[in-house]
């Protein structure tokens, strides 16, 4: 036998030293009986896990629906005589006889003098369903851009809304172990405790916001931040373990966004954890992180654990009704969002680089709500102000998606984070295929002024315009203090053109209503790319629109003009009605032009000429 070497020798012991994970033994619901006692395990404070005493009180049957249970059970040790059931304990794992029972996860209403709570079974917690694509949860038709700030709440409660309510049907409810007559009035007191959402960075308004909105759902937002490098050297190394805290990002970078909890069980390099949903979105991708419990915080109400944010461990890929789960390794990708801010008044240039998730639901008003915040907090809140923004989706295999706009006045900087969250919320909503985005660049500069101009006339200054001439078309309009904007558009008048012809010159909301009542204005995508050129080109509001008219019947099928049609081709059109698209054209067009500005512009003119042969 060959003698081993020191490398094989020190491999060897360094083996032996690796304790691997042994399957955690479980306890059905079925063998909890009242009275029985055990421990939880959590983080009160930093990465340290500390037990408390659990006393099961009973069970209820049929609590969330068919077969969801919960154990009821009062809860004592370490600070909790003092704080009562705390936020951020959602998944603490309860064990009796050394055996894994479940994830503490419901509290009794608030001002409770008792830490009553209950008990997820693990039995439920455990799913095998590790469905991953989200592609069927698409972005709900109500989303739609832009908002002002003061409709930020309203926009998250309808597009989440509030956590399931909690024993529906009371007389549904069974007791084992607690009087029959307490069993409804316990299921309506019992509630999904709170998982705290840190946030980071957002303005303070945005904190207000997010919590009016969310408050009903399930989530408390709280401050926090990233764990420090001691935090992070504290826990390096060593294994997620049941008991540990966690956190589920949202939003990473210059701005910090991810709800916090505890881990239930880690078997199979799969994490269990909350007991609860944190949103019930089913298949996720939410970066699964460290958290580090800076101090809890005690309150009358509900108390809260203050938690730091720290490094990637692995991806939430189920969030369900019984809790999260997922699996340790890499984590998802997020969205990369890169903005810079000038604003020359104040001689600012600042770039920000944050991430958020890739999800059809939270990414457009994560992207919303992080542009809102920035523009809070580096911008003038109050009073008018004027915003130009340069949005660019750049996405995988199709042409990017740029947006490029100019918002004004008091709710501009709502108007202005719209910029980047419209095409992201149009491009998930699609119904084609899935999209890749694989990051937004934001261009802003900010003014503290408004900047509105108002068109007051046109003309044109050639005295017998002919067809093939180019021809200068003079467009003024007033700012709002009174100040001349004077323009000037080279027309280039197409060679088959005479007669009697109209300029119409219009802001795109006037041309906007004028293509709806022509029946124009259904033109729906039938494909990603379609829908990508439809969101480049989309009119905007610092712009007039040029157009050269000719009196000239036609139609309008399902939103296609069709100009210049033959009497005996309208009248077939006309005679056959039944498809419900059709609408009249009185006039065609011969050439349009774009005039591009610095104000927002609104007016419309028309000026009619001759042009000769």
């Amino acid at each position: 036998m060959r003698a081993s070497t020191p490398l094989a020798v020190a491999l060897l012991a360094t083996l032996c030293l690796v304790q691997l994970p042994a399957e955690t033994a479980l306890m059905p619901i079925t063998e909890v009986e009242t009275g029985m006692t055990g421990v939880g395990v959590t983080v009160f404070q930093g990465a340290e896990r500390e037990e408390f005493d659990v006393e099961v009180l009973g069970v209820l049957t049929n609590v969330m629906g068919p077969q969801r249970n919960i154990i009821v059970a009062r809860l004592t040790g370490g600070p909790l005589s003092t704080t009562g059931v705390i936020q951020g304990m959602s998944g603490s794992p309860v064990y009796i006889d050394e055996r894994l029972v479940g994830a503490i996860s419901y509290s009794l209403g608030s001002f409770s003098t008792d830490a009553i709570a209950g008990i997820t079974p693990i039995e439920e917690m455990v799913v095998t369903d590790t469905t991953t694509s989200v592609g069927a949860r698409l972005s709900p038709a109500w989303f739609r851009m832009p908002v002002a700030e003061q409709d930020l709440a309203s926009l998250v409660r309808e597009a989440f809304g509030s956590a399931e309510a909690f024993a529906r049907q009371p007389k549904d409810v069974r007791a084992f172990g607690l009087p029959s007559s307490e069993a409804g009035r316990l299921g309506t007191l019992l509630q999904p405790i709170a998982t705290p959402l840190v946030l980071n960075g957002f303005a303070p308004e945005l904190q207000a916001v997010w919590t009016a909105a969310f408050g009903v759902g399930g989530l408390a937002t709280t401050v926090g931040g990233a764990m420090t490098v001691e935090a992070q050297l504290e826990v390096a190394g060593q294994p997620l373990q049941p008991g540990d805290a966690v956190g589920a990002s949202l939003v990473r970078g210059d701005l910090t966004m991810a709800g916090t909890g505890t881990v239930t069980m880690v078997e199979d390099n799969r994490v269990y954890a909350f007991g609860h949903p944190f949103y019930n979105l089913g298949p996720t991708r939410f970066p699964m992180t460290r958290a580090h419990i800076t101090t809890v915080l005690p309150s009358l109400a509900l108390s809260s654990k203050i938690a730091a944010i720290g490094p990637v461990l692995g991806t939430f890929d189920q969030d369900r009704s019984t809790g999260i789960y997922g699996s340790l390794g890499q984590g998802p990708r997020m969205i990369p969002i890169r903005m810079t801010l000038d604003e020359p008044g104040r001689n600012i240039q600042q770039t920000f680089n944050f991430e958020i998730v890739d999800d059809p639901l939270f990414s457009p008003l994560l992207a919303y709500t992080t542009a809102l915040s920035t523009f809070v907090t580096w911008t003038r809140n109050l009073g008018p102000r004027t915003y130009e923004i340069t949005s660019t989706s750049r996405l995988r295999d199709h042409e990017n998606v740029t947006f490029d706009d100019i918002y004004t006045g008091n709710t501009a900087s709502g108007l202005a984070a719209s910029a980047i969250s419209n095409p992201v919320a149009a491009l998930y909503a699609n119904s084609f295929e899935p999209v890749d985005i694989l990051g937004i660049d934001v261009a802003v500069t900010a003014f503290e002024e408004r900047r509105t101009a108002t068109l007051e006339r046109v003309w044109l200054d050639a005295d017998r315009p002919r067809a093939g001439d180019e021809v200068p078309l003079k467009i003024l309009s007033r700012g709002h203090r009174g100040t001349e904007l004077l323009e000037t558009v080279m027309m280039q008048i197409p060679a088959h053109a005479s007669g009697h012809m109209t300029i119409e010159v219009s802001d795109a909301a006037t041309l906007a209503a004028q293509e709806r009542q022509e029946g124009r204005s259904t033109v729906e995508a039938d494909s990603i790319d379609q829908l990508i050129r439809t969101l480049n080109g989309a009119r905007r509001s610092n712009r007039f629109y040029i157009k050269l008219l000719r009196t000239d019947a036609g139609a309008v099928d399902r939103g296609e003009p069709l100009p210049s049609l033959p009497g005996s081709v309208l009248a077939v059109l006309e005679g056959n009605r039944s498809n419900g698209g059709l609408g009249r054209l009185r006039e065609a067009t011969l050439g349009e032009w774009v005039l591009v500005g610095d104000h927002v512009v609104s007016g419309s003119r028309r000026l009619s000429i001759t042009i000769e042969k």
